[in-house]
């Protein structure tokens, strides 16, 4: 079982308060959602937890390691966080094949397995510049699952799809939680939000708290 922990984190940049005093744990076995408008937090709250910006205080402690000082990242994650990035001139097949290549642990096969997930052919030779925004969305979840991660973390990634690629979404959500990983999601729109989670979190102004269902809606 996977689990993060964030005791009293905050981050600052500049002079501007981004993540404020947050503590939560979340554990493998749930789909958990971040809700918030933009700027409240969600994303940077994400960065925080895969590692590519460290807390101003406070600790994040996964599967009981110090991020930061015992590990630099997770020891296996799979993340897309903000827009999904490859090189223009490289197929989706070669752009995953490259980045599987710096860690070695999946192969060919299993590559191709993850675009056929995403409902894209592994075969296609057509240049990543030349993907639709859906296509490029398609792959960027392909990039975080193929290495059967212990932790998911997914920024927004039902944009771009329409509704039968949001389908495949939480298709592949449940099954990445079948197989045991944890997972954190962010979402603007709040009903494909709850469709997807099992539990929710709302951001606000850097702040975190349960979500609490109105009665308006």
């Amino acid at each position: 079982m996977a689990i993060i922990e964030l005791d009293h984190v905050t981050k600052k940049i500049r002079r501007h308060t981004v993540i404020d005093d947050v503590t939560v744990t979340i554990q493998s076995g749930a789909i958990t959602g971040l809700k918030g408008i933009n700027g409240s937090g969600k994303t940077m709250l994400m960065r925080l937890v895969s590692g590519l910006i460290l807390p101003t205080r406070g600790n994040i402690h996964i599967n009981g390691e110090l991020l930061g000082k015992d590990i630099t990242f997770p020891r296996s994650i799979g993340a897309l966080i903000e827009n999904p990035a490859f090189l223009d001139a490289y197929s989706g097949f070669d752009n995953l094949k490259l980045l599987a290549s710096i860690q070695g642990k999946i192969s060919d096969e299993e590559i191709e397995d993850a675009i056929r997930r995403v409902e894209l052919n592994p075969k296609d030779k057509k240049k990543y510049r030349k993907y639709s925004l859906g296509m490029k969305q398609r792959l960027g979840i392909a990039a975080a699952i193929m290495e059967h991660p212990e932790i998911l973390i997914l920024d927004e990634p039902t944009n771009a799809l329409d509704s039968d690629g949001i389908e495949l979404v939480r298709d592949i959500l449940h099954q990445e939680k079948e197989r045991g990983a944890l997972i954190l999601i962010s979402c603007h729109d709040l009903h494909i939000l709850q469709a997807l989670s099992d539990v929710i979190y709302v951001m606000r102004e850097g702040r975190l708290s349960p979500y609490e269902k109105e009665a308006s809606e």
